[in-house]
Parts: C-alpha cells; sequence; structure tokens
C-alpha cells in the first residue's frame, strides 16, 4: 500500500469539529504488509487482512469499496482484538467469484472465510453493501455471528442513490451501469490527484461525505484507488433485487446500527426499520455525516463500537 501524496491537507477550508482523523491519522505508521495474506475460498483468491489478537472483529466493505475503507478502525482495534478485513470477491484486489455473484453468496464467503481462520464466532460490521452482507450472515449462519454492527447498511431501502430500487432492476440501468463500471476502478494517476486536492476530494466524495475536503489526502487516495472494480455492476444489481426484509427479525444477536443523517445513498429512514425489526439494538444517527461514519467521525464510531463491544 502507498500513501505519498505530495500535498498539505491544512488551511484549505476552516476544519468542521470532529470530523475526519486529523493530520497525522494513527493507520499511516502501520506495515500493511505484513498483515495482509491471500485464501483460496471456492477455487478462487480472496484478499485479506488478519491483524492482532483476541476477541475477532470482521469488517466487511461496500459497494465499491475495499478493505481499506477500515484503516480508521484497524490499528485501534488489532491492539486488542483479532482483525480481519477482506475485499468481497470481485472488488479490491479479490476477482469475481466462480458462480454468480449474490448477498448470499458473499455471505457464504465471509462464513468459509471464518471457517478457514479458525473463527468460530465473531463481532461482524459492515458499512453499506457489507452491512446488508453482514445481516444476511446473522440470518442464514447464526452461529457464527456474536454481535452484528450494520453501519448505512443497505437490504431494507426502497431506494439507493434517490433511484427506485425497482429502477434499478430494469436492463437498461444494469446494461448502463456495466459501462459505467468496465474500466474497473479508478486509475492510479487520477487517485493521486483527486486526492492531492481539496477541490478533487469534494468532487469525487462529495455524494458520499459531507466534508470529503477535511478527509487526510492518503485516506481519500485508499479509497479512489479501490473505487469501481469488476463486480460493481453485478453487485448493484445483486442489491437492488435480493429481499429479505421478511426475515430480518431473524437476528438474535445484540446490533448496533450507526447511520449519518445525511446519508444520501441510504436515508437514516433504514436506520428506524433496522432498529424497528431486530429485537436487541442500540442506535446512532450522527449529525452533519454522510454514507460513511466510520471514515467521517472515526473518534465518535470507534467509540461507540468500543462501548458495544464491553456491554
Amino acid at each position: 500500500m502507498s500513501t505519498a501524496i505530495a500535498v498539505s491537507d491544512a488551511g484549505s477550508t476552516a476544519p468542521v469539529p470532529d470530523y475526519g482523523s486529523g493530520p497525522r491519522p494513527e493507520w499511516l505508521g502501520t506495515d500493511w504488509s505484513r498483515h495482509l495474506r491471500w485464501l483460496e475460498i471456492d477455487g478462487r483468491p480472496v484478499n485479506l487482512l488478519d491483524m492482532g489478537s483476541g476477541p475477532p472483529l470482521v469488517f466487511v466493505h461496500g459497494h465499491s469499496a475495499c478493505w481499506a475503507h477500515w484503516l480508521e478502525q484497524i490499528p485501534v482495534f488489532a491492539r486488542t482484538n483479532r482483525v480481519v478485513a477482506l475485499d468481497l470477491p470481485g472488488f479490491g484486489h479479490s476477482p469475481l467469484p466462480a458462480d454468480e455473484l449474490s448477498i448470499s453468496g458473499y455471505a457464504r464467503t465471509i462464513d468459509q472465510v471464518c471457517e478457514a481462520l479458525g473463527i468460530d464466532a465473531a463481532c461482524l460490521v459492515g458499512n453499506s453493501m457489507g452491512g446488508f452482507v453482514a445481516a444476511e450472515l446473522a440470518i442464514n449462519f447464526p452461529q457464527r455471528v456474536e454481535r452484528l454492527v450494520l453501519v448505512a447498511a443497505a437490504g431494507v431501502s426502497d431506494r439507493y442513490i434517490g433511484l427506485p430500487a425497482e429502477l434499478m432492476r430494469h436492463p437498461g440501468v444494469v446494461a448502463a451501469s456495466r459501462v459505467l463500471f468496465a474500466l474497473g476502478g479508478v486509475p492510479d494517476r487520477l487517485a493521486r490527484a483527486i486526492a492531492a486536492r481539496p477541490r478533487g476530494r469534494r468532487f469525487a466524495l462529495g455524494w458520499v461525505c459531507t466534508h470529503p475536503e477535511q478527509l487526510h489526502s492518503a485516506l481519500v487516495y485508499e479509497i479512489e484507488r479501490g473505487a469501481g472494480r469488476p463486480g460493481a455492476a453485478l453487485a448493484s444489481l445483486a442489491i437492488a433485487t435480493y429481499d429479505f426484509r421478511d426475515r430480518v427479525s431473524e437476528i438474535a444477536c445484540p446490533t448496533l446500527i450507526v447511520w449519518g443523517d445525511r446519508d444520501y445513498l441510504i436515508s437514516h429512514r433504514s436506520a428506524h426499520e433496522y432498529e424497528r425489526l431486530i429485537e436487541h439494538t442500540e442506535m446512532h444517527v450522527y449529525p452533519d455525516t454522510g454514507h460513511v461514519p466510520m471514515i467521517e467521525r472515526p473518534a465518535r464510531f470507534n467509540a461507540d463500537l468500543r462501548s458495544f463491544l464491553a456491554a
């Protein structure tokens, strides 16, 4: 992982209190190569990070993302927990699955990853599509999930990016998605250029975050270079076509729900729907926060997660 971005993050705009990680995030001092490995699942390699020891925490990224979306959490929790974060098949460095890409298939992949790593049960933490997958795992493999954390999770919303789910299933939209994601990601040079300038960060991430210009440039670089990938169009269709609302109430483990009140991708109304459907929940809606609270408000998110784990 390369994070050398020639830029100063200071002074571009008035800083937003408690937003982002500040000028020296802890993860920048980590040698990630020591903790990354490949694991073969169903005959296909899966890229994952395995770091620390203690009660296991499994982080599951969202659509058009990769394991690096959890950089603000991994070194913090690796001091007390075994932290696993993977690239879902078709994202990051993991190739597409051999079988059809699906939410249930992703849940089976995580179950098999846990089995291969000797993790009997863990706390699953998922953002967006990753929350959808983590909830599916808690339903179909309840013995694997001791605790569940849903961060702006897909799965119970009727609209994504403001579009009705049924529109996202339209053949024309599916075809357009395939074209849109055909390049399979942001070229490294462009990712560096975007990350280096506050205006570039605002242009690239303004639909995801409330104040992307305040995020550390090195983190934005990692986010941008992990975007897209060959699974993106197929995953969009999987999110729009898989309905498990009639089974969400089967989730029996303690569940933490975290959302931003300015999430334009999945409205925080979904937070209340998950709270209504799941019996044992704790919910936090962060003000002035978008779709990725763990990136936008890492100090608060980490404190809330730590408190939830200790309860």
